[in-house]
């Protein structure tokens, strides 16, 4: 229950904190409205998905090869998703988007995971510190994807429903800072039972 709760606690404050997929979709409803941006907001969640699944598979080979290659990883992912916490606590988190000439495709959506750094980092990082290496990896790797699969649509939903309430919301710096603040704060919470797990593997090694 605590793996799954931390899994979830991850999944929402990566998926609902400012970032380009984030941006993109509020920028559409905002412009285009709900129906319109829906095959948008919906390659966005599938492709990450995807995504996720198809990092989980190859690190799984390589963990096969390399089995201290996890542990190195885990460290570093966490490292990470903690610098991750920090820079949304310290971000002004201004929103700005381009005006866009007809709203996104679903493909399009699916595809711009793989081009978005911060979908790479919290692929990466969801994988390398949420699994374990044996028969439970790929148990564990479909969990995450399902997880974020299920928490994605709410939360980056929330930016299409309520784009402009958002947008006027986090013109404000006092509340930049406190939403920053709540999001970096989940991030870090999501993080300690992973941190857990690394110092007991240290103190045993």
């Amino acid at each position: 229950m605590e793996y799954l709760l931390a899994v979830i606690l991850f999944a929402v404050s990566s998926s609902v904190t400012p970032g380009p997929n984030n941006i993109m979709v509020m920028t559409s409803g905002l412009n285009f409205g709900i129906k319109r941006s829906l095959p948008l907001l919906a390659g966005i969640c599938v492709g990450f998905t995807i995504m996720l699944l198809l990092v989980g598979l190859g690190f799984a080979q390589l963990f096969d090869l390399f089995p201290s290659l996890h542990f190195i990883i885990k460290c570093v992912g966490t490292l990470y998703l903690l610098y991750l916490a920090w820079l949304i606590a310290r971000s002004a988190g201004a929103v700005t988007a381009e005006h866009q000439a007809k709203p996104l495709s679903f493909m399009k959506g699916a595809l711009f995971q793989w081009v978005n750094a911060k979908a790479w980092v919290v692929a990466t990082g969801a994988i390398a510190a949420f699994t374990t290496i044996g028969a439970s990896f790929y148990t564990q790797n479909l969990t995450i994807a399902l997880t974020f699969f299920v928490v994605s649509f709410p939360c980056v939903g929330v930016w299409l429903l309520f784009g402009s309430m958002l947008k006027n919301l986090l013109t404000s710096e006092q509340n930049r800072k406190w939403f920053n603040y709540s999001m970096a704060a989940l991030l870090v919470l999501s993080v300690v039972p992973v941190v857990k797990e690394i110092l007991t593997q240290l103190t045993h090694r």
